[in-house]
């Protein structure tokens, strides 16, 4: 698929001036992300909180607390329920380990993908108030449960909701809603993920308890994997939370954390953001898309390093089935959609045979093939579930509240979703959403764009300037990793890696200077590559460690040859 290259207009001359400690491709970055003042620039390097970020803002926050208070003292029983998703485990571990540390009586939930589906469910209710549990708090879940509210409220059970997903009109019932996306929430950053959430929840106990300097950064390691793996945007109070976590990371590793980035081959004391999207959430998610996601709880919260050992090694192993699997579902999605034609404005792939915890992964890959929304999904005896994925152009939470009276069930981001119903209203939801995104999408050319910082010769790219780029670390959603691009790069030579020759290891010149680059996925490319005079390389200046030995590279991530 062709793809747009963006390049921001050139930074004005009173901003440069004003900027002008910084060399100047650091000053363009940082125009490009809307920094004009030097004493901004400082405060983003240094991702410092904001100016607000009182956990009493948030509504329903003192109610919660009140009660959370009188239950330790009253030694109830009370249930952290969480997500099987990373955002959703790490939440639950944080606030398991929060509420026993201040003495209370807790235990962890977090239902099956495969038996009970996302989110609280009255059969889990049920049994919980039969094992004598007396509060339940959810975690990255619940803003959307109307009638489990009303469940809990007829069982006697009170029900805290800790949540980030945009609410309905209707807001549960609940004894306490905590959701920065509540209408009329006070508190500035709404878009903390599922573990931002608890992490404040846990934050206003400590205040409470006399105990805030004591609580001191602990838990900041989960609040990072949680954030980065859930996709939340690194911006704001999220890039401070996640800097401040992989400090953590850096310095004191939990066990289990050490464990997994062993079979990862990840050194923890130079663990990124990077890391966490690319080897270590994928792990934890596998848990709960092939078995259950309490053996990545397990992981985080083990105090055994055996124990700790034991669950990295079977995360790992589940991790390369889970691979193995998406290639098949993702093969077999994509020839429903081409059998269905082109000209398609949203794309469905939905079979009896696709595994409910594979789905969300296939569709991200149909939209980075296709560039459409997508949505996969399995069928059951009675009910339907799919994931669904989007692209900028489309919300599809908000193209799903739409038909918000066929389904079941549903919710998530702009970007994400999930959605439960009935068999027999597929079709129907099929046709409505094709009508939505065929009225959303129409006369918008519909072609992936890739951002670059700007337009630089290799002469420009050295340790310095590699060094002067961490500070715009962490890297993830709304804060990108930098990119340039490079015009008329010759091949001195290029040879296939990877199995299959899936990928391509080049030494590039621009007849001065010589640079390596690697371009997962280019394998494709090689001949045509070898024939051209030159081409052009959009890229990511990175270091490759190999036997000791760090050089720098280019890290391609798209190549234009000449027409």
């Amino acid at each position: 698929m062709n793809k747009q290259w963006h390049i921001p207009p050139r930074i004005p001359t009173d901003v440069s001036v004003r900027l002008g400690e910084f060399p100047p491709l650091i000053q363009q970055i940082l125009f490009n992300r809307g920094i004009a003042d030097p004493l901004k620039a400082k405060e983003y390097f240094h991702a410092l909180p904001p100016d607000e970020t009182s956990p009493f803002l948030l509504s329903g926050m003192e109610k919660a607390v009140d009660r959370i208070i009188r239950a330790i003292n009253s030694d109830e029983k009370v249930i952290i329920y969480g997500d099987y998703d990373v955002d959703g485990v790490t939440a639950t571990v944080l606030l398991v380990e929060a509420l026993t540390d201040l003495g209370g009586k807790v235990s962890p939930y977090i239902p099956d993908r495969f038996e009970e589906g996302y989110g609280i469910n009255t059969e889990a209710l049920d049994k919980l108030k039969d094992e004598g549990s007396q509060l339940i708090i959810s975690v990255d879940c619940g803003v959307r449960s109307i009638q489990e509210a009303a469940y809990c409220r007829k069982l006697g059970l009170d029900l805290i909701i800790t949540d980030h997903h945009s609410p309905q009109d209707d807001i549960p019932d609940a004894y306490a809603v905590i959701d920065p996306k509540l209408p009329g929430d006070q508190y500035p950053f709404k878009f903390l993920a599922g573990v931002g959430v608890a992490y404040k929840l846990a934050q206003t106990l400590f205040i409470r308890s006399n105990r805030v300097r004591e609580m001191g950064e602990r838990w900041l390691d989960l609040v990072a994997i949680g954030t980065v793996a859930d996709l939340a945007p690194l911006t704001d109070e999220n890039r401070f939370l996640v800097r401040k976590g992989l400090e953590a990371i850096h310095k004191d590793t939990r066990l289990g954390l050490g464990e997994l980035c062993r079979v990862s081959s990840i050194d923890p004391r130079g663990m990124n953001a990077t890391h966490i999207g690319f080897g270590i959430g994928p792990r934890l998610n596998a848990a709960g898309r092939m078995e259950t996601a309490m053996a990545a709880y397990n992981l985080l919260a083990a105090q055994d390093e055996n124990q700790a050992a034991r669950l990295a090694i079977s995360l790992n192993e589940q991790n390369r089935a889970r691979q193995e699997e998406t290639r098949q579902v993702v093969d077999s999605a994509i020839e429903v959609v081409l059998g269905a034609g082109e000209g398609q404005d949203i794309l469905f792939a939905i079979d009896p045979n696709f595994s409910e915890g594979i789905v969300g992964l296939a569709a991200s890959r149909l939209v980075e093939q296709f560039y459409r929304p997508a949505i996969v999904g399995t069928y059951g005896e009675e009910y339907t579930r799919c994931s669904c994925r989007s692209i900028p152009e489309l919300d599809i939470t908000r193209a799903l509240d739409a038909c918000a009276d066929l389904m079941e069930h549903h919710g998530g981001h702009a970007a994400a979703a999930g959605l439960t119903i009935r068999n027999e209203h597929l079709e129907e939801l099929k046709r409505r959403l094709r009508e939505l995104a065929a009225q959303v999408l129409q006369g918008k050319e519909l072609v992936p764009v890739l951002n670059a910082e700007a337009e630089v010769k290799l002469a420009d790219l050295n340790a310095d300037i590699y060094r002067q780029l961490q500070y715009f670390q962490p890297f993830g959603y709304s804060n990108p990793e930098i990119q340039f691009i490079t015009r008329g790069l010759k091949i001195k030579s290029i040879r296939e890696v990877g199995q299959d020759g899936k990928h391509l290891k080049l030494l590039l010149t621009d007849g001065w200077l010589s640079v390596n680059a690697i371009a997962f996925g280019k394998g494709y490319l090689k001949e045509s590559l070898m024939d051209a005079e030159s081409a052009d390389y959009l890229y990511v200046y990175e270091t490759n460690e190999y036997n000791g030995r760090v050089d720098f590279q280019l890290n391609v991530k798209d190549i234009k040859l000449p027409e």
